[in-house]
């Protein structure tokens, strides 16, 4: 038969593995202890009737053990889910420990209580986000360093050998086989047409044209222009009444520029050209005259 008086005098006075001894008190490390305290009132050993709260993977278990499973270790121990819901919890609670002593029932909604807080606080902990320092070895610097250099160097040879293998496809040194020859040279007007749009912007010089028209404008000088006086104006419009087969003339006194510049020279070589002109034109009325008048 079970005594608990002599179990709690062997375990206090002689050997407890699970008896811890520190400055601040004795405390129990045994997994089934109420408070954590080493006692006779708390020790799940020395009590052959015993009520305790345990967490299973966040699920909160009532567990029993009374002195009628004493003989079976297996069944030693009677549990019951409690719900999630708080209020609920300590209602099962007073259900099944209703005669119990008043010290269990007491502890157990204590425990309840203070692991429903835990509970809480880890639920809050990690939804909130935090700031973690990583620290990365100086070998793993090079070697990541080593790496990306290689892959740029091994970029740059991939560009160019498929640069030179397209350049021997348009020239024709390979030859194709078992591919379609139109989506090929639909591909290759397509690359075509990508270089030239990347084209490049040129400056090209001016037409000799433009620069001599540039020259001429920068000879005349607009300034110094004078034009006739109105006394003048009467004498030709007198002039003009005199002599009626004369034209209209519009005198424009210009500055006196140099004989050989570029503009008194075009000047003299286009009056040179309609003086030829003229003359063409008056010999070709000439000869229609005559034919007319022969036939």
């Amino acid at each position: 038969m079970q005594n608990d008086e002599v179990i709690w005098q062997v375990l206090r006075h002689k050997h407890c593995s699970y008896m811890t001894k520190i400055t601040a008190g004795i405390f129990c490390r045994n997994p089934y202890n109420i408070t954590g305290v080493c006692n006779r009132s708390s020790c799940p050993l020395a009590n052959s009737r015993y009520a305790t709260i345990r967490d299973h993977e966040g699920v909160f278990y009532l567990y029993m053990k009374t002195i009628e499973r004493a003989h079976m270790p297996n069944k030693l121990w009677e549990r019951i889910k409690l719900p999630r819901n708080y209020e609920q919890a300590l209602e099962i609670i007073d259900n099944n420990l209703m005669y119990w002593p008043k010290f269990l029932v007491h502890k157990a909604k204590q425990r309840l209580t203070k692991m429903t807080q835990m509970r809480i606080r880890m639920r809050k902990l990690a939804l909130k986000t935090r700031e973690k320092i990583m620290t990365t070895p100086r070998k793993e610097k090079k070697r990541e360093s080593r790496r990306e250099e290689k892959a740029e160097r091994a970029a740059l040879l991939d560009k160019v050998i498929e640069k030179e293998v397209l350049e021997r496809l348009k020239n024709g040194v390979y030859d194709i086989v078992n591919v379609n020859q139109a989506a090929f040279d639909k591909l290759i007007d397509q690359i075509d047409q990508e270089e030239e749009k990347e084209a490049e912007i040129e400056y090209v010089e001016a037409d000799d044209d433009m620069m001599e028209l540039e020259d001429d404008l920068e000879d005349i000088d607009f300034s110094n222009e004078v034009y006739g006086s109105d006394e003048e104006d009467a004498e030709d419009v007198d002039d003009e009444d005199d002599e009626d087969d004369e034209s209209e003339k519009v005198v424009v006194n210009r500055k006196r520029g140099r004989p050989d510049s570029k503009y008194n020279l075009k000047k003299q070589e286009k009056d040179a050209k309609r003086k030829g002109k003229v003359l063409v034109e008056v010999e070709h009325e000439e000869a229609d005259r005559k034919q007319k008048a022969i036939a």
